[in-house]
């Protein structure tokens, strides 16, 4: 009898076998899936919002760590840049610009005063289609 009963509510909650039904029991049902939904909708709005909440911190993350490594590479761009105005002023006082190494009989010459040409810059917001042709890092050749 029990398990009837829960069947045909079940059955009605879902739509089904309303027939039988008066008004005022049409309208605590209507009132009942009312409440019902209230209750998923607000669940369901819990969770979205807690979701961006979870990703605007990750974001806040993910920006305060790009803003770290830009600063890391103007550093080590700064360095770079001290290391090879000494190794300019010191070839200019041994008045050459290039070693040699000889292993195995082999010369294998290292410009090692070619300027390098890269450098920082902002990450460029890409098409969905530059974004599978090809992966930016944030660096540029100039």
């Amino acid at each position: 009898m029990i398990i009837t009963l829960q069947s045909d509510a079940c059955r009605q909650l879902m739509g089904e076998q309303l027939s039988g039904l008066s008004v005022n029991n049409l309208e605590n049902l209507e009132n009942q899936l009312e409440k019902s939904l209230k209750g998923v909708r607000a669940k369901k709005k819990q969770i979205f919002s807690d979701k961006i909440k979870e990703l605007n911190l990750k974001g806040n993350v993910m920006q305060q760590e790009n803003i770290e490594l830009h600063k890391k590479i103007s550093l080590l761009l700064q360095e770079t840049n001290a290391l090879r105005k000494k190794v300019h002023k010191a070839r200019d006082v041994n008045g050459g610009n290039q070693y040699f190494h000889e292993p195995l009989n082999r010369t294998i010459v290292h410009d090692v005063f070619t300027p390098s040409n890269l450098w920082p810059s902002q990450p460029q917001p890409q098409s969905k289609e530059a974004g599978i042709e090809s992966t930016h890092l944030g660096l540029q050749l100039h």
